[in-house]
């Protein structure tokens, strides 16, 4: 089986520096239409970042995965054509509505906007012409390897990054207070914000924390659990990310996949072995802590005191001094470096580091409420972020190198370890080496020079009718013109086996029923042509999503399978001596958030272990 490590870019530099790290896929914003509007790229970048990563065999996904308003949807079709003749291989969507469309024979890949949360809509999508199906975060190992079962289509699964508290596709609550859809990619982020929790009769049961703001993901310890489930492409979130996060955490997870893949019957989907020079750790990125959400059970997974990124822990604070502050640390402390601690009132505080004498450092500003014995935490980490800012990785294709007489000069053969082969021939003048054995090793030398080109030659044969002395000039060109050649025929064989999708006329004659006869505003119908596939597909459409709609009443804001009760310790399962809330009878009624503009009232679906957050009425 074939694994893909799937990596973000937010533009084509990070694209670039993706695959050099070891990405078998790269997925990037459109023009226009992806799930992220601060990340488009033009369609020139895309056909220059498909032109690289196809050197490798790698591939790239465009995103296309928002929601369409009926006078955009012929904009996306021709954009669509546009990505497929830059030579993408696959279009990310959202919008079911394209499928009426006459698209090119792009392979489609199912977003997780399109709540690919159970196995009857992941059996439909599939029937309908998605080649791959990307599953929503909340699916545990279990449901993988039961959708693995009964399906056919590539899954796709998350393995890094932030996560959405609310099943993607599925929360309102942005377009509901400012009109940023996250289905239309412009998300505002309410779920990060502060809240307080209290009760129906007005009780104020916790105050200003971040009470849906969640840990960022990772399945780090789970990557062969997932290989063994059935998931084949393992993707990181980060579109918005820098470029030190993109290279580190693509570096990390290149590494983990690698030892999963030695010695087994899996292979890497792509072409090429990484040298790294760093060494990644996820810690000394972005991140706000980290959980494997639900991929083996429910745990505590919110991070109530901040919404910011926290870092690695270092150390503890040994002594303070006026001016200084001595840390037990594990790792050397850096000018400029960022560091955090959580105070004796729960809230997180910072510094900055303007000055360090081996594990004293000297800080802008001394902060008052830090004491003896308190961890640290560093969030930014100057001497990694410096290293990541340079060339941190090298990327390189295995070659044979063949060279043989021609009637007026040589021929230069090379074969790749993907069996693609090219040759160049160049007149020269063949003059006999007076030193046979020295001449061969000199012209082997100069052959080797790859130099900063994506190849590494591991033999060298020189299959003439004897040893020439040849100048470093003719052999440089004759090794520029082959590579070159190579290059050439790698991607036009990558091309040559991209993935299609059902023709219009195949998708048309496709009737395969719906799963549910109806439709609601879950569906997120918002164009006629969504409503059209719906239609075709035998279910009605009783209602517009929410974004054309805007009618809120009675409808969830949010759902999801994080539940503030679980989190708190007052899960309504649970026997009640078991709670950790000082006052349990104060959890057990209606709950409502609110902050200083709006208020929502928590509704909670213990059968399912889902939460849903609703206007206050």
């Amino acid at each position: 089986m074939q694994l893909e490590l799937l990596s973000p870019a937010k533009n084509l530099e990070q694209g670039r520096e993706a695959v050099n790290h070891g990405a078998d896929a790269v997925y990037i914003g459109a023009p226009a239409f992806g799930a992220r509007t601060a990340a488009g790229n033009s369609i020139k970048d895309i056909e220059s970042l498909t032109h690289y990563a196809h050197l490798y065999h790698a591939k790239v996904f465009a995103t296309v995965n928002t929601l369409l308003f009926d006078n955009e949807v012929d904009d996306a079709v021709a954009m669509l054509h546009q990505l497929y003749n830059a030579g993408v291989d696959a279009a990310i969507i959202q919008d079911l509505g394209l499928l009426e469309c006459d698209l090119p024979p792009i392979e489609l890949h199912a977003s997780t906007q399109t709540h690919n949360a159970s196995l009857p809509r992941i059996q439909f999508l599939e029937k309908v012409g998605f080649s791959r199906i990307i599953l929503a975060r909340e699916t545990s190992l279990q449901q993988m390897e039961e959708i693995r079962r009964h399906t056919h289509a590539d899954l796709e699964a998350f393995i890094q990054g932030a996560l959405c508290v609310s099943y993607s596709g599925q929360c309102y609550m942005s377009q509901y207070l400012n009109g940023r859809s996250g289905n239309r990619g412009c998300c505002s982020q309410p779920c990060r914000s502060a809240y307080d929790l209290c009760n129906e009769q007005g009780t104020l049961l916790r105050h200003n924390e971040h009470l849906l703001s969640l840990k960022d993901f990772s399945a780090a310890q789970h990557l062969r659990q997932m290989v063994d489930a059935g998931i084949t492409s393992f993707k990181i979130e980060g579109r918005l990310k820098d470029l030190g996060y993109v290279k580190n955490v693509t570096a990390y997870y290149r590494r983990l996949l690698d030892d999963i893949i030695e010695g087994t019957e899996h292979t890497q989907s792509s072409s090429g072995h990484c040298e790294f020079h760093f060494v990644p750790d996820l810690e000394k990125t972005f991140n706000r802590g980290f959980t494997d959400y639900f991929l083996e059970k429910r745990q505590p997974m919110a991070t109530l005191s901040t919404q910011k990124s926290i870092g690695k822990r270092i150390g503890t604070v040994k002594r303070i001094e006026r001016n200084s502050i001595t840390i037990d640390s594990r790792e050397p402390l850096t000018a400029g470096d960022g560091l955090c601690f959580m105070n004796s009132q729960g809230t997180w505080e910072g510094f900055l580091v303007n000055r360090v004498e081996r594990t004293t450092v000297f800080p802008n500003r001394m902060p008052t409420s830090l004491k003896v014995g308190t961890s640290i935490w560093r969030n930014n980490d100057q001497a990694f972020e410096r290293l990541l800012q340079g060339n941190t990785s090298s990327r390189k294709i295995d070659i044979q190198m063949e060279l043989n007489d021609t009637d007026d000069g040589l021929c230069l053969r090379l074969t790749d370890s993907d069996s693609c082969q090219a040759s160049a021939s160049i007149a020269c003048i063949k003059e006999r080496a007076q030193n046979p054995v020295k001449s061969i090793e000199l012209t082997q030398r100069q052959l080797s020079k790859l130099g900063d080109t994506i190849f590494s030659a591991t033999h060298i044969n020189i299959d003439c009718q004897q040893p020439y002395f040849l100048p470093a000039s003719t052999l440089n060109e004759l090794r520029r013109q082959a590579v070159a050649q190579l290059q050439e025929v790698r991607v036009i064989q990558h091309l040559a086996h991209r993935g299609t999708s059902p023709s219009l006329d195949e998708r048309r004659q496709n009737t395969t029923p719906y799963f549910e006869p109806t439709v609601d505003y879950h569906a997120n119908v918002i164009n006629e042509q969504s409503r059209q596939f719906y239609i075709r597909h035998g279910a009605n459409t009783a209602e517009y999503g929410l974004e054309k709609s805007l009618d809120y009443q009675g409808k969830a804001l949010m759902t999801t399978k994080y539940c503030l009760r679980y989190e708190l310790g007052c899960c309504l399962k649970t026997e009640r001596r078991k709670w950790r809330v000082d006052n349990p009878e104060a959890y057990q009624g209606n709950l409502y958030l609110r902050n200083s503009r709006n208020q929502f009232a928590l509704t909670f679906d213990c059968p399912n272990c889902q939460m849903l957050i609703n206007r206050k009425t």
